[in-house]
């Protein structure tokens, strides 16, 4: 059966250039985790490939300084990341979570932790719907709770709730 979406959020993101970057991202951060190639190379290579294809919704509409900001954090950062991850979820080494969750979660960590310009809210659900578009059938829900946990562990202050406020007589 079909996954059905909400149609506002699909075409909300999938018409957000820096949505389409973070799609561009995973994709060359994927392949390089298979090849030894030089990742700037991949990553400059889908930029240009990206602007004449019709995978995308806009074709051209990709935040390229974005994508190429996510590929050089992470893999600037990897083992930090990936340290992050382990203590995140100890029960999935990282040689067996899938390649796409993996890159996924690397993106969003390397946004929530090191990059901080994105609200933490954002970087969760682009990682989420990243894992929906390409993953398999559990991804969102895997991403999402491996990023609950960094969320917890590294930014308690989002978990707090707010106090309740009084009701004026």
């Amino acid at each position: 059966m079909p996954k059905t979406e909400n149609k506002s959020t699909q075409t909300k993101i999938s018409s957000d250039p820096r949505h389409e970057a973070r799609k561009v991202a995973l994709q060359a951060l994927f392949e390089w985790s298979f090849q030894s190639l030089d990742v700037e190379k991949i990553i400059e290579r889908d930029l240009e490939e990206c602007q004449d294809q019709d995978d995308f919704q806009i074709p051209g509409q990709v935040d390229n300084d974005l994508a190429l900001f996510l590929v050089k954090g992470v893999t600037e950062n990897l083992d930090d990341i990936d340290k992050i991850i382990e203590e995140s979820a100890p029960e999935w080494p990282i040689e067996q979570i899938a390649k796409i969750d993996l890159e996924a979660l690397r993106i969003a960590i390397f946004e929530l932790h090191f990059a901080k310009n994105v609200p933490p809210k954002v970087a969760i659900d682009e990682a989420i719907e990243l894992g929906k578009e390409f993953g398999g059938e559990n991804s969102g829900k895997f991403i999402n709770g491996v990023l609950g946990t960094v969320v917890r562990n590294l930014m308690p202050e989002m978990t707090t709730k707010a106090p309740k406020k009084e009701k004026k007589k």
